[in-house]
């Protein structure tokens, strides 16, 4: 599981946007393809991670629901 940096800098503030990330039906692909999904997670919060931070967002949290991610952005053009 990926954690989030520590918060060096200040959260955006204002409007902001949020992404929220869940994988489609993982609760079946965990019964029936346990290690694989292990490896899957991982490379999921490895892109989601990568992608939020090289568009200026603030990956924030790792599991919050199930598989589920949270980050934030303080544009929508750069959310998207």
């Amino acid at each position: 599981m990926i954690e989030p940096a520590p918060l060096i800098a200040p959260l955006p503030s204002g409007s902001l946007t949020f992404l929220l990330t869940d994988i489609e039906s993982s609760t079946a692909l965990w019964e029936h393809h346990e290690s694989a999904m292990h490896v899957a997670l991982a490379r999921h919060d490895a892109l989601v991670v990568e992608a939020v931070e090289r568009d200026g967002g603030r990956f924030l949290k790792a599991r919050g629901e199930g598989d589920s991610t949270f980050s934030v952005f303080a544009e929508p053009a750069t959310a998207l």
